[in-house]
Protein backbone atom coordinates (compact mmCIF):
# COMPACT_ATOMS: atom_id res chain seq x y z
CA UNK A 1 0.00 0.00 0.00
CA UNK A 2 1.19 3.40 -1.24
CA UNK A 3 -0.23 6.42 0.72
CA UNK A 4 -0.80 9.79 -0.96
CA UNK A 5 2.18 11.83 -0.04
CA UNK A 6 4.95 8.68 0.37
CA UNK A 7 7.43 9.42 -2.78
CA UNK A 8 10.31 6.91 -1.36
CA UNK A 9 13.14 7.02 -0.20
CA UNK A 10 17.09 6.28 -1.77
CA UNK A 11 18.35 2.77 -1.33
CA UNK A 12 17.08 -0.03 -0.09
CA UNK A 13 13.72 -0.54 1.22
CA UNK A 14 13.38 -1.54 5.12
CA UNK A 15 12.64 -5.34 5.62
CA UNK A 16 9.81 -4.22 7.48
CA UNK A 17 7.36 -2.05 4.95
CA UNK A 18 5.64 1.15 6.17
CA UNK A 19 2.19 -0.93 5.69
CA UNK A 20 3.47 -3.40 7.51
CA UNK A 21 4.68 -0.97 10.57
CA UNK A 22 1.35 1.00 10.40
CA UNK A 23 -0.79 -2.82 10.71
CA UNK A 24 1.96 -3.77 13.67
CA UNK A 25 0.80 -0.09 15.38
CA UNK A 26 -2.68 -0.60 14.86
CA UNK A 27 -3.03 -4.12 15.85
CA UNK A 28 -0.76 -3.01 19.28
CA UNK A 29 -3.21 -0.75 19.96
CA UNK A 30 -6.38 -2.54 19.46
CA UNK A 31 -4.89 -5.60 21.26
CA UNK A 32 -4.22 -3.72 24.56
CA UNK A 33 -0.53 -4.10 24.53
CA UNK A 34 1.33 -0.80 26.05
CA UNK A 35 4.50 -1.79 26.16
CA UNK A 36 6.42 -1.99 22.73
CA UNK A 37 8.66 -4.97 23.51
CA UNK A 38 5.98 -6.93 24.84
CA UNK A 39 3.95 -6.19 21.74
CA UNK A 40 6.81 -7.19 19.56
CA UNK A 41 7.34 -10.44 21.84
CA UNK A 42 3.91 -11.60 21.01
CA UNK A 43 3.88 -10.59 17.44
CA UNK A 44 7.27 -12.80 16.86
CA UNK A 45 5.36 -16.08 18.81
CA UNK A 46 2.24 -15.58 16.80
CA UNK A 47 2.42 -13.17 13.57
CA UNK A 48 5.30 -14.25 12.00
CA UNK A 49 3.19 -15.76 9.11
CA UNK A 50 2.11 -11.88 8.70
CA UNK A 51 5.35 -10.03 9.31
CA UNK A 52 8.63 -12.26 8.22
CA UNK A 53 10.41 -9.55 9.63
CA UNK A 54 10.09 -7.82 12.53
CA UNK A 55 12.73 -5.14 14.31
CA UNK A 56 13.84 -4.95 17.67
CA UNK A 57 12.03 -3.00 20.30
CA UNK A 58 14.74 0.13 19.73
CA UNK A 59 14.16 -0.12 16.01
CA UNK A 60 10.12 -0.38 16.49
CA UNK A 61 10.32 2.82 18.29
CA UNK A 62 12.18 5.00 16.01
CA UNK A 63 9.99 3.39 12.86
CA UNK A 64 7.04 4.60 14.79
CA UNK A 65 8.41 8.45 15.65
CA UNK A 66 9.39 8.66 12.06
CA UNK A 67 6.00 7.56 10.79
CA UNK A 68 4.00 10.08 12.81
CA UNK A 69 3.59 12.19 9.68
CA UNK A 70 2.30 9.14 7.49
CA UNK A 71 0.34 7.80 10.64
CA UNK A 72 -1.73 11.42 10.76
CA UNK A 73 -1.75 10.70 6.92
CA UNK A 74 -3.25 7.74 6.85
CA UNK A 75 -5.65 8.57 9.89
CA UNK A 76 -7.12 11.27 7.05
CA UNK A 77 -6.96 9.27 4.47
CA UNK A 78 -9.57 6.38 6.27
CA UNK A 79 -11.83 9.39 7.60
CA UNK A 80 -12.07 10.80 3.63
CA UNK A 81 -13.39 7.19 2.55
CA UNK A 82 -16.30 7.22 4.77
CA UNK A 83 -19.56 9.11 4.59
CA UNK A 84 -18.88 11.31 8.18
CA UNK A 85 -16.60 12.75 6.13
CA UNK A 86 -19.28 15.56 5.05
CA UNK A 87 -21.04 15.19 8.34
CA UNK A 88 -21.66 19.46 9.09
CA UNK A 89 -21.93 18.20 12.64
CA UNK A 90 -18.85 18.12 14.72
CA UNK A 91 -18.80 17.64 18.61
CA UNK A 92 -15.29 19.08 20.66
CA UNK A 93 -14.02 18.47 23.87
CA UNK A 94 -10.85 17.84 25.85
CA UNK A 95 -9.56 15.15 27.96
CA UNK A 96 -6.38 14.60 30.61
CA UNK A 97 -3.64 12.31 28.96
CA UNK A 98 -1.68 11.91 32.81
CA UNK A 99 2.41 11.85 31.83
CA UNK A 100 3.48 11.27 35.66
CA UNK A 101 2.19 10.31 38.68
CA UNK A 102 4.85 11.32 41.32
CA UNK A 103 7.30 14.54 41.79
CA UNK A 104 10.50 12.75 41.30
CA UNK A 105 9.14 11.61 37.64
CA UNK A 106 7.45 15.28 36.71
CA UNK A 107 11.63 16.54 37.85
CA UNK A 108 13.00 14.18 35.68
CA UNK A 109 10.91 14.01 32.74
CA UNK A 110 11.62 15.10 29.41
CA UNK A 111 8.49 16.20 28.69
CA UNK A 112 9.16 19.19 31.25
CA UNK A 113 8.28 22.36 29.17
CA UNK A 114 5.27 20.57 27.06
CA UNK A 115 3.49 18.97 30.39
CA UNK A 116 1.93 20.54 33.21
CA UNK A 117 0.03 20.50 36.02
CA UNK A 118 -3.79 20.48 35.46
CA UNK A 119 -7.43 19.62 36.91
CA UNK A 120 -10.27 17.05 35.48
CA UNK A 121 -13.70 18.48 36.58
CA UNK A 122 -15.36 15.35 35.43
CA UNK A 123 -13.26 12.96 37.52
CA UNK A 124 -12.35 15.70 40.24
CA UNK A 125 -8.79 15.34 40.50
CA UNK A 126 -5.74 16.93 39.63
CA UNK A 127 -3.35 15.11 37.07
CA UNK A 128 0.40 15.96 35.95
CA UNK A 129 0.87 15.92 31.48
CA UNK A 130 -1.49 16.63 28.71
CA UNK A 131 -4.44 17.60 27.28
CA UNK A 132 -6.20 16.04 24.51
CA UNK A 133 -8.24 17.71 22.47
CA UNK A 134 -10.73 15.95 19.78
CA UNK A 135 -13.03 17.15 17.37
CA UNK A 136 -15.20 14.19 15.93
CA UNK A 137 -18.61 13.68 14.34
CA UNK A 138 -21.43 12.29 16.22
CA UNK A 139 -20.74 8.66 15.31
CA UNK A 140 -17.19 9.18 16.44
CA UNK A 141 -15.20 9.33 13.48
CA UNK A 142 -12.46 11.85 14.36
CA UNK A 143 -11.46 14.87 12.47
CA UNK A 144 -9.07 16.94 14.24
CA UNK A 145 -7.05 16.49 17.28
CA UNK A 146 -3.92 18.27 19.08
CA UNK A 147 -2.17 17.31 22.40
CA UNK A 148 -1.55 20.37 24.86
CA UNK A 149 -0.47 21.98 28.01
CA UNK A 150 -3.60 21.57 30.30
CA UNK A 151 -2.55 25.21 31.72
CA UNK A 152 -3.48 26.82 27.78
CA UNK A 153 -7.11 28.23 27.54
CA UNK A 154 -9.46 25.69 25.91
CA UNK A 155 -10.33 28.31 23.51
CA UNK A 156 -7.15 29.08 22.58
CA UNK A 157 -6.12 25.33 21.76
CA UNK A 158 -8.93 24.99 19.69
CA UNK A 159 -8.98 28.30 17.53
CA UNK A 160 -5.29 26.98 17.04
CA UNK A 161 -6.23 23.64 15.66
CA UNK A 162 -9.06 24.94 13.78
CA UNK A 163 -6.24 27.70 12.11
CA UNK A 164 -3.97 25.20 11.16
CA UNK A 165 -6.73 22.98 9.40
CA UNK A 166 -8.59 25.90 8.13
CA UNK A 167 -9.19 24.15 4.57
CA UNK A 168 -10.63 21.52 5.81
CA UNK A 169 -13.20 23.65 7.36
CA UNK A 170 -13.65 26.13 4.02
CA UNK A 171 -15.53 23.06 2.36
CA UNK A 172 -18.20 22.59 4.79
CA UNK A 173 -20.74 25.06 4.74
CA UNK A 174 -22.92 25.69 8.04
CA UNK A 175 -20.77 23.91 10.27
CA UNK A 176 -22.23 23.42 13.94
CA UNK A 177 -19.60 22.42 16.76
CA UNK A 178 -20.80 20.96 19.95
CA UNK A 179 -18.83 22.19 23.00
CA UNK A 180 -19.42 22.39 26.92
CA UNK A 181 -19.48 25.62 28.75
CA UNK A 182 -15.17 25.70 28.98
CA UNK A 183 -15.48 27.21 25.49
CA UNK A 184 -17.87 29.81 26.13
CA UNK A 185 -17.28 33.33 24.70
CA UNK A 186 -18.57 36.26 23.14
CA UNK A 187 -15.26 37.20 20.77
CA UNK A 188 -14.63 33.53 20.35
CA UNK A 189 -18.29 32.62 19.07
CA UNK A 190 -17.88 35.88 16.96
CA UNK A 191 -14.52 34.19 15.39
CA UNK A 192 -15.94 31.01 14.72
CA UNK A 193 -19.19 32.85 12.66
CA UNK A 194 -16.34 34.64 10.91
CA UNK A 195 -15.22 30.93 9.26
CA UNK A 196 -19.11 29.73 8.87
CA UNK A 197 -19.27 28.07 12.61
CA UNK A 198 -21.95 27.91 14.79
CA UNK A 199 -20.94 26.95 18.17
CA UNK A 200 -23.73 25.40 20.38
CA UNK A 201 -23.02 25.02 24.26
CA UNK A 202 -24.65 24.74 27.29
CA UNK A 203 -25.75 28.61 28.62
CA UNK A 204 -23.93 29.77 31.50
CA UNK A 205 -25.79 30.61 35.04
CA UNK A 206 -25.84 34.34 33.95
CA UNK A 207 -27.58 33.41 30.60
CA UNK A 208 -30.39 32.86 29.14
CA UNK A 209 -31.75 29.80 27.51
CA UNK A 210 -29.61 28.92 24.35
CA UNK A 211 -31.15 27.84 20.84
CA UNK A 212 -31.27 24.69 20.53
CA UNK A 213 -29.71 23.39 24.49
CA UNK A 214 -32.50 20.90 25.41
CA UNK A 215 -30.58 18.61 22.49
CA UNK A 216 -27.47 18.89 24.28
CA UNK A 217 -27.27 16.97 27.20
CA UNK A 218 -27.42 13.45 24.91
CA UNK A 219 -25.45 15.03 21.98
CA UNK A 220 -22.24 15.55 24.62
CA UNK A 221 -22.40 11.97 26.28
CA UNK A 222 -20.95 10.91 22.37
CA UNK A 223 -17.76 12.64 22.70
CA UNK A 224 -17.72 11.79 26.09
CA UNK A 225 -18.26 8.17 24.96
CA UNK A 226 -15.63 8.53 22.37
CA UNK A 227 -13.20 9.80 24.81
CA UNK A 228 -13.50 6.67 26.99
CA UNK A 229 -13.22 4.41 24.12
CA UNK A 230 -9.57 5.77 23.62
CA UNK A 231 -8.96 6.04 27.46
CA UNK A 232 -11.46 2.83 28.61
CA UNK A 233 -11.06 0.03 25.62
CA UNK A 234 -7.75 1.21 23.70
CA UNK A 235 -5.76 2.30 27.32
CA UNK A 236 -4.41 5.84 26.21
CA UNK A 237 -3.33 6.72 29.68
CA UNK A 238 -1.21 3.75 29.88
CA UNK A 239 0.34 5.44 26.56
CA UNK A 240 4.02 4.87 28.99
CA UNK A 241 5.37 7.54 26.57
CA UNK A 242 9.00 9.77 28.57
CA UNK A 243 8.86 11.99 26.38
CA UNK A 244 6.51 14.67 23.77
CA UNK A 245 7.60 12.52 20.47
CA UNK A 246 6.43 9.54 22.28
CA UNK A 247 3.29 10.87 23.51
CA UNK A 248 2.58 12.24 19.86
CA UNK A 249 2.72 9.36 18.21
CA UNK A 250 0.90 7.26 20.76
CA UNK A 251 -1.81 9.47 20.77
CA UNK A 252 -1.49 9.08 17.09
CA UNK A 253 -1.45 5.62 17.38
CA UNK A 254 -4.79 5.53 19.38
CA UNK A 255 -6.36 7.27 17.20
CA UNK A 256 -5.71 5.76 14.10
CA UNK A 257 -6.90 2.50 15.79
CA UNK A 258 -10.22 4.23 16.48
CA UNK A 259 -10.60 5.82 12.83
CA UNK A 260 -9.87 2.18 11.59
CA UNK A 261 -12.07 0.49 13.29
CA UNK A 262 -14.86 3.20 12.36
CA UNK A 263 -13.79 3.02 9.11
CA UNK A 264 -14.29 -0.76 8.79
CA UNK A 265 -17.42 -0.85 10.47
CA UNK A 266 -18.58 1.74 8.33
CA UNK A 267 -17.79 -0.53 4.92
CA UNK A 268 -19.09 -3.44 6.39
CA UNK A 269 -22.65 -1.46 7.26
CA UNK A 270 -21.82 -2.74 11.21
CA UNK A 271 -25.04 -1.40 13.10
CA UNK A 272 -22.54 0.55 15.70
CA UNK A 273 -19.49 2.04 13.84
CA UNK A 274 -17.39 2.83 16.76
CA UNK A 275 -17.81 -0.51 18.31
CA UNK A 276 -14.22 -2.67 18.86
CA UNK A 277 -15.88 -5.77 19.93
CA UNK A 278 -14.42 -7.32 16.65
CA UNK A 279 -11.31 -5.86 16.54
CA UNK A 280 -9.90 -6.17 20.41
CA UNK A 281 -8.90 -9.89 20.19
Amino acid sequence: MIWPGWRGCPGRPPKLSHSELLCLAVMQAMLGYHKEARWLRYARAHLRHLFPYLPGQSGYNKRLRAALPQIKRITRVLAKDTDFWHDTVWITDSTPVPCGMSRPTVKRSDMTGFANYGYCASHSRFFWGLRLYLVCTPAGMPMLWALADPKLGEREVLAAILEVDAEIIKDRAGLLLISDKGFASKAFERSLSEQGITLLRPSRKNEVLRAGEPMLKKVRQLIESVNDTLKGQLDLEQHSAHSIEGASVRTAQHTLALTTATWHNSQTNQPTTRSLTTHDH
